[in-house]
């Protein structure tokens, strides 16, 4: 076989027949006896309250706030049950709910919030894994029991009213205009924002904590609200609905035990900054199953609190499960981080679909988080067309992009790679360890696999195993140790293959790639070493290896 087209249909092929016909059981998860974690659902009584009977009027045009929140409130208060929102387009403000109610949207229910910011109060809640003050979320719960959002219907949360813009988004039509509905351009011409005073807040430093409300009201309309905000509920069931156009993250569960979803989708415009999915924060027991995401930031996305704030919460994000999902627009497809400084563990992932995202498995962190993200277990992941890197873990995540711009330099580029230098260790300082990744496929891809760790805190303990990966560029692996490929297919048409800088304990074995490959291996770095390329076929490469000054001499070995 030839040709790289060639050669990746016949792996494909030989993949195809070996790979089990479903992932349903979770894939090696069980037979590797690891006891998946049990998640408690809500049960309610069947008593069934109609929102119209509260005077909720659906012709588009009523604000329905008080008759949506009359009925979730009586029904909590007669011991809860089923509050339904039948068929037609309900205008609303902000809805909170109540323990023991179960908020069903019937199928062809189209609530929309509404766009007047005005309807959004101030309240105290959380920003990006810190506390702040933001306006109100169009739904929300604190310290519940026992409840759901269910049903076929629609949840709209008017994002358009509350995002800021970029132009590099749009078609030139489409900008042009977004400028002529109102709003406000920043000096460059490249930002649009809904009004003057979400442009005000834009151009702050930062937004400080711990003022007096009278300074946040001067800048209301840049404090977007997460669309589904609940925090330190218990028994959650979201099932069926369909949650859109969030002004910022679209659901985010805090501190939450006990999460069902099931059959929901989320989608937002592929622009919408901080258009996250799904955002699970500090949470414990759940379980994320046949979802779909469409959006405009990460999809799937765990997280436990920012910097020190993160820290001293210290209560980590565990034992969730996600399974049949699917991911097609969105920053990455399956996330941790990066907020994530009261750590992460025993998350199981298979069975899911990502179509189009910027990165397909997105591990995320900085200098400053702290936080240990271990026990992480996916199986069973299939890629298109992704921009970035199909299997990502990057210690220097810097809030931009995923995907460089035009003229953007990105890692594994040249054979030479940058050394970054050392900081002293601390409570700062955060941790990857104990992946298994297997049964991953990706046809398109920028890079196939980058790990890129810290040099005083490598990346460590990480399988990747039974992955075949069409890449531009193939494996790229800074400051990781422990680090074992087993049974990896790269088909790149890269120079070079794989390039290794200061790392230690790298197995690559059965590694597959394309014939004519020029180069299969670059190391780099004084501190690389423990390097083994095993069961191997170095025919196919017009030279195996080659190292830099300062290499061990014996940092290299092959059988």
């Amino acid at each position: 076989m030839k040709t790289l087209t060639g050669l990746l249909a016949l792996i494909l092929i030989t993949a195809f027949h070996m790979a089990p016909a479903s992932h349903e059981g979770n894939l090696s998860f069980n037979s590797a006896g690891v006891d998946l974690p049990k998640i408690l659902a809500p049960t309610f009584r069947k008593d069934t309250l109609l929102i119209s009977k509260f005077g909720a009027v659906a012709d588009g045009l009523t604000l329905n706030t008080s008759a949506i929140n009359k009925a979730i409130e009586q029904c909590n208060r007669r011991g809860g049950g089923v509050v339904v929102i039948p068929r037609g387009l309900w205008l609303t403000g902000p809805i909170s709910l109540k323990s023991n109610v179960n908020l069903h949207l019937a199928e062809g229910a189209l609530v929309q919030f509404t766009d007047q910011r005005t309807a959004y109060p101030l309240v105290n809640t959380s920003w990006e894994g810190e506390d702040a003050v933001r306006n109100q979320a169009p739904i929300s719960g604190t310290d519940l029991d026992n409840i759901a959002i269910t049903g076929k219907g629609i949840l709209d949360g008017a994002g358009d009213a509350w995002r800021m813009v970029k132009k590099i988004k749009l078609t030139d039509d489409q900008w042009k205009k977004l400028v002529a509905s109102g709003g406000v351009v920043n000096d460059k011409k490249d930002l649009w924002y809904p009004s003057e005073q979400s442009f005000k807040g834009a151009t702050m430093t930062a937004v400080k904590s711990g003022q007096p409300m009278a300074y946040y009201e001067g800048i209301k309309d840049f404090l977007r609200p997460n669309m589904l905000s609940l925090t330190r509920c218990k028994r959650i069931l979201l099932e069926g609905v369909t949650f859109q156009n969030s002004p910022a993250w679209c659901l985010h569960p805090l501190l939450c035990e006990h999460i069902t979803l099931r059959n929901v989708t989320v989608k937002n415009p592929w622009y919408a900054q901080n258009g996250d999915g799904l955002d699970l924060e500090s949470c414990r027991n759940g379980l994320v199953e046949a979802c779909t995401f469409d959006v405009g930031d990460d999809g799937i996305c765990i997280k436990s609190g920012r910097d020190e704030q993160g820290r001293k919460r210290g209560v980590p994000t565990e034992n969730i499960i996600v399974r049949n999902c699917r991911v097609y627009h969105a920053h990455g497809g399956f996330v941790i981080g990066s907020e994530m400084s009261g750590g992460v563990k025993n998350l199981y992932v298979s069975n899911c679909q990502f179509m189009g995202t910027d990165v397909g498995l997105r591990f995320k962190t900085a200098r400053g988080r702290g936080g240990i993200v271990e026990n992480i277990y996916v199986d069973g992941i299939d890629m298109t067309n992704i921009a970035g890197e199909a299997i990502l873990f990057d210690m220097y995540y810097a809030a931009k992009d995923p995907v460089p711009q035009q003229g953007e330099s990105t890692p594994g580029e040249n054979n030479e790679l940058p050394i970054i230098p050392a900081q002293p260790l601390s409570e700062a300082t955060p941790q990857f360890r104990s992946f298994q990744i297997r049964n991953v496929t990706c046809k398109g891809a920028e890079t196939g696999i980058m790990v890129r760790g810290l040099p005083e805190m490598a990346v460590k303990a990480i399988l990747i195993e039974n992955v075949v990966l069409q890449s531009r560029k193939g494996f790229v692996c800074i400051e990781a140790e422990n680090i074992r490929l087993k049974n990896v297919t790269l088909l790149s048409p890269a120079k070079t293959l794989m390039q290794i800088q200061n790392s230690r304990n790298i197995t690559l074995d059965n590694i597959h790639y394309a014939d004519n490959t020029n180069l299969l291996m670059h190391i780099s770095g004084d501190r690389s070493n423990g390097i083994k390329l095993l069961n191997t076929n170095t025919s196919h490469a017009k030279k195996t290896a080659e190292t830099s000054a300062g290499v061990p001499a014996n940092a290299l070995r092959m059988n």
